[in-house]
């Protein structure tokens, strides 16, 4: 079985597991690694990365399986399909200038997998990568919680089979899939409490025009 994979640090691709079928009766319906992963900086610069938005904050991650192969799009689909995809959403790790990202993508395109892809293009994105998978090589492939590593037509298709996707494409004609995304979202460093601006302050009132009091008004009271 030939396995191919790329790698996007300078860090040694690890040898790619043997994978077999029945490893796919412990597919768990929702996987953490279709979510989006957050880059928080906080108050003191200090940068760290969570599953979950920084407190305070309406951001979301950025569209995983559950996403783009869930929700709306997933509205169109046809019964079966939709069933499989929301029990075991399938999220493709790419990288540009990555050849067998390229077969993997097609892959799926041809047999009409509902998929989302993230990409990897930054140091962020490479180190949120490796606590996913635990190295550096691409593609990277989930099918609901199952990681395969590498691209191998053969291994890909045992466990889409497994899985109980249809071997040939179910998309109805007007289904668009999601553009790819970034796996990191990067958020907006979080503001530090601390004292009221001038440019907060609010703006004085202007001066009351000076008004001379009447003679019958010795007490020079303004009305």
């Amino acid at each position: 079985m030939n396995t191919h994979t790329s790698t996007f640090s300078s860090a040694p691709t690890s040898h790619l597991r043997s994978a077999a079928l029945g490893l796919m009766v412990g597919l768990v319906s929702v996987s953490a690694l279709a979510q989006g992963v957050y880059r928080i900086v906080g108050p003191d610069g200090r940068v760290s990365y969570s599953d979950q938005p920084p407190p305070a904050t309406n951001a979301r991650p950025a569209t995983g399986a559950a996403g783009a192969a869930g929700g709306g799009a997933n509205a169109s689909l046809p019964f079966e399909l939709r069933q499989v995809s929301n029990r075991y959403p399938v999220t493709l790790y790419t990288s540009s200038e990555c050849a067998p990202c390229n077969s993997g993508r097609n892959l799926l395109n041809a047999r009409g997998i509902p998929y989302a892809e993230k990409t990897i293009s930054t140091n962020e994105d490479a180190e949120a990568l490796k606590r996913l998978s635990g190295q550096a090589s691409l593609p990277f492939l989930t099918i609901g919680s199952q990681q395969i590593k590498g691209y191998s037509d053969s291994e890909w298709t045992q466990f889409l089979d497994a899985a109980g996707y249809p071997k040939q494409s179910a998309l109805p004609s007007a289904y668009r899939r999601a553009a790819p995304t970034a796996l990191v979202a990067v958020q907006a460093p979080v503001a530090a409490p601390g004292p009221a601006t001038a440019q907060s302050q609010p703006a004085e009132a202007p001066a009351a025009p000076s008004v001379t009091p009447p003679v019958t008004n010795p007490a020079g009271i303004r009305f």
